[in-house]
């Protein structure tokens, strides 16, 4: 062991809470399994969260290896495995939300909080808080849960040990400064990428992960490098034998599986699950020599990668296009020489292709006068974010940024809170007065949490009691709702309001009720965008069909959007709602049809895929759909079920498991094998 694993498994073994914030690659994986294996001797329950499921995935699997696959369950939203078992991998919201529901009464006895900087984020940040302040701390009456937060880029630790130490009763020692095992080496690249990357492979510093911020240029970047010959004939020979026989379907899967026979891997987002898992599992066996991905790959996922190279040193977060800030480097640097694997990691910045274009002109006019004065330099594109090698030699050496808090209430986690047995109000309070947010911000907290609960009280969905109920309860749920009922975004009370406005006995009632849960999700903006592609194409077609000139043609055209069954309907009902439910001005429903067009022409998965040509975001769709399935199972009030909206919920859910059943398959095989 490294000595800051020794010290860190001792002081787990001691009973303190421990914050590891070492490089990747210093061997936090071993210190995570110590203290779930302290735990399990104690005979206390311990959970492993992480911020995407493919981490919670991965390290589930891991996990069924080293303590058998009876013992470790796996919880993510879209899955649930073995969920009463003793060791549970699960993303950072769902423990947040146990942490909301039980308060102390929670089994958890050990929480492992990995790639922890995800605290500092705004929209997700809550979920790392949460645990922090709702989990019980020792007392007489138990031991209470033990932390071991673990990140390589957490910056300054000490208001977390002192928080830690102050609230769970538990001595809490930061474990930090630690030399990074694999040295790693940075270079600034002025060729063309892919001369680059032909280069990096060349020189034996494969495998070699190129970082996009986009999917479609992820994809694209690996589609380029097919003129490339970066494996010998045996080296493809062994891919092909380690993918054997497993199963592409067409659209995207023809053209993964064309990549991967190359030694080309893609990684991102949009991907199947199982798509991703299988990019991974021959990356971890060595087979791949390039992975062309986004970020997804920086976040702790266990791929042996020797250099890191970013394709560009901006990325666009939803609201501009601004360049990477210093955690955002070293979390994907980091990725880059593997201890076990490498002596030395490299991570090299591609430099912008007019610069590299301009670079080529010069050194082609070298000292002629008259070619130097002729010479017309490449501009950068329009809306470019000026960076540079200078950008890149900052980046380096720059300190990761303070986290700070990014505490929230949701409906959702107001009614986790409202759900607990005893006092609710109490345990509000706590949640609201005792977070890591300046007193003014908890003060608008409260605001909100009141009119989000008065919300609930006027839509009939809590009622107030008029004295506790044995369990101590002060509120309870209204009868027509189902045991299991959720409200997962701030609109969930407007939609239940909404189904009181549809007529049961109506031929579209089922695609009513579907359109009011669509219009309340997030949009899957690539299907959207190619569902509105497509409307403007058949109006172009007719249009010219019945001779409209052009500039009349693109004026109507941007009128034309996807469509939006009952927009009307629900935009009038949802101003109606408004009037007595002024906080949610920031929220608006967004009328959609995506599994409303599914079900009125009887699609398949794979041919709203290929109708629309969403190959590259078949990960979207099947997450879309996903979202739908939980809304109809857990988001209607049972005044609105009827047995066709059950009959589609369930034939919703075996579309679902048809696409992607990958980690219900693998436990299963784990689970054979172990028996």
């Amino acid at each position: 062991m490294y000595p800051h694993q020794e010290e860190s498994l001792l002081e787990l073994a001691s009973g303190s809470n421990v914050i590891l914030a070492t490089p990747t690659g210093s061997g936090k994986s071993l210190v995570a399994s110590g203290a779930i294996y302290f735990a399990w001797c104690r005979g206390r329950r311990s959970y492993y969260t992480a911020p995407i499921k493919a981490l919670v995935s991965e390290k589930f699997f891991d996990l069924c290896n080293q303590f058998g696959a009876d013992n470790v369950g796996l919880l993510t939203g879209d899955a649930s495995v073995n969920a009463g078992a003793p060791i549970v991998c699960a993303t950072a919201e769902i423990v947040a939300n146990i942490a909301l529901r039980e308060g102390s009464d929670n089994d958890i006895g050990v929480l492992v909080s990995d790639e922890f900087h995800y605290y500092g984020e705004s929209d997700r940040g809550w979920a790392w808080q949460v645990p922090l302040v709702e989990l019980p701390p020792a007392s007489a009456s138990g031991d209470g849960t033990q932390f071991l937060l673990m990140s390589a880029t957490l910056g300054d630790t000490s208001f977390f040990v002192d928080d830690l130490t102050k609230r769970t009763g538990r001595d809490t020692v930061p474990v930090t400064g630690v030399e990074r095992p694999v040295p790693l080496e940075h270079r600034y690249a002025m060729t063309p990428i892919h001369e680059t990357i032909e280069d990096l492979v060349e020189r034996g510093k494969s495998p070699v992960y190129v970082v996009h911020f986009t999917q479609q240029q992820a994809v694209e970047r690996g589609q380029a490098l097919l003129s490339a010959k970066l494996c010998s004939k045996e080296e493809k020979a062994a891919i092909a034998d380690a993918i054997g026989d497993f199963s592409f379907s067409t659209g995207f899967g023809g053209t993964l599986s064309k990549l991967l026979r190359s030694g080309i891997g893609v990684h991102h987002a949009g991907m199947l699950p199982r798509y991703r898992r299988l990019v991974e599992r021959l990356a971890q066996a060595g087979l791949l020599k390039v992975v062309a991905g986004t970020d997804t790959l920086g976040v702790g996922i266990n791929v042996p990668i020797r250099t890191v190279l970013f394709a560009g040193l901006t990325k666009y977060d939803g609201q501009r296009t601004r360049r990477l800030r210093a955690r955002e480097f070293h979390q994907i640097a980091g990725r880059a020489g593997r201890a076990g694997y490498d002596t030395v990691g490299y991570v090299v910045a591609q430099a912008p292709d007019h610069d590299v274009e301009n670079a080529r002109l010069l050194t082609k006019a070298g000292d002629d006068p008259k070619k130097l004065k002729k010479l017309v330099r490449r501009k950068p594109p329009e809306g470019f974010v000026s960076w540079g090698e200078q950008t890149f030699t900052t980046l380096i050496d720059a300190p990761d940024e303070e986290m700070r808090s990014h505490f929230r209430m949701t409906t959702a986690m107001l009614m986790e809170v409202l759900e607990r047995p005893g006092d609710c109000f109490a345990a509000l309070r706590h949640l609201l007065e005792e977070n890591h947010e300046p007193r003014t911000r908890q003060l608008r907290h409260i605001k909100h949490t009141i009119a989000l609960y008065r919300d609930l009280c006027e839509t009939g969905i809590v009622t107030r009691l008029d004295s506790p109920a044995p369990d101590g309860k002060h509120v309870e749920l209204s009868v027509d709702l189902p045991e299991n009922f959720a409200l997962t975004n701030p609109l969930s009370a407007f939609a239940v309001a909404a189904f009181e406005l549809l007529d049961k006995e109506s031929e579209t009632y089922v695609l009513d009720v579907v359109s009011i849960v669509e219009s309340i999700l997030e949009d899957p903006r690539q299907v959207l965008f190619a569902q509105r592609r497509a409307a403007r194409d058949e109006a172009v077609a007719e249009m010219k069909a019945d001779g409209i000139e052009y500039e009349e043609r693109m004026e109507r055209l941007e009128e034309i959007s996807w469509p939006q069954p009952l927009a009307e309907e629900i935009g009038f009902a949802y101003e109606t709602y408004r009037r007595g439910h002024p906080w949610l001005a920031g929220s608006t429903p967004s009328p959609k049809s995506v599994l409303r067009h599914m079900r009125e022409r009887s699609m398949t998965f794979a041919e709203l895929i290929s109708q629309f040509g969403l190959a590259r975001s078949e990960g979207v769709v099947l997450r879309y759909l996903t979202d739908c399935y939980r809304a109809l199972s857990n988001g209607l009030p049972m005044t609105a079920v009827t047995d066709e909206i059950e009959d589609l919920t369930d034939e919703l859910g075996d579309l679902i498991r048809g696409v992607d059943s990958s980690l219900l398959d693998e436990w299963a095989e784990l689970t054979g094998a172990q028996s």
